[in-house]
């Protein structure tokens, strides 16, 4: 019994220690807002200027399977005002993702929109953790997070692929983000 009166008083102490400090004030979020951009995702995994890298696979698996299954790359692709190449840099898509549907193609995205052409949105980014069913046309994809002019956003992107080819693609997102 002394045993259990020894730990019911170091329990006791360690929930009221400072070993986290901290206080919850009250806080009063200002009028939600919502951003509407419009811009183009380009996605580069060959040429002169890949912004796409595999940094893994999984072993036996991707080289056998038809939709890529167990392909992980990290990214830092442009996102331009027009589809063209040259067109307007807004920002950069910067994240992961990876070929996780052994039956379609599809990706599971963990990215963040990070935004530099502006002054309004400069350093601001929304975040994403999506599945992107890249075979289909029209796609959607939630927005979980945001800092900056976009903190506490939330969401969806509507994204429409462009053009693509076996390895590159230039995708149209449009964004709806509610934020404070």
């Amino acid at each position: 019994m002394e045993y259990f009166r020894f730990l019911f008083v170091i329990v006791l102490s360690m929930t009221h220690s400072q070993a986290w400090c901290g206080e919850t004030v009250p806080y009063k979020m200002s009028m939600e807002k919502m951003t509407k951009l419009h811009f183009y995702f380009h996605d580069n995994i060959t040429g002169n200027y890949p912004t796409s890298f595999k940094i893994a696979e999984a072993p036996g698996i991707s080289n056998s399977s038809s939709t890529l299954f167990g392909e992980l790359y990290i990214i830092d692709s442009p996102l331009t005002v027009g589809p063209e190449p040259n067109s307007r840099l807004v920002g950069r898509a910067q994240g992961l993702y990876g070929f996780s549907d052994r039956n379609v193609f599809s990706l599971t995205m963990g990215i963040s929109l990070v935004f530099t052409g502006s002054k309004k949105f400069n350093g601001s980014t929304i975040s994403m953790f999506t599945r992107n069913p890249i075979a289909d046309t029209d796609r959607e994809f939630v927005i979980i997070g945001g800092t900056g002019y976009f903190q506490f956003a939330r969401g969806f992107v509507t994204a429409k692929t462009y053009s693509s080819t076996i390895k590159n693609a230039i995708v149209e997102y449009n964004c709806t983000i509610v934020h404070y």
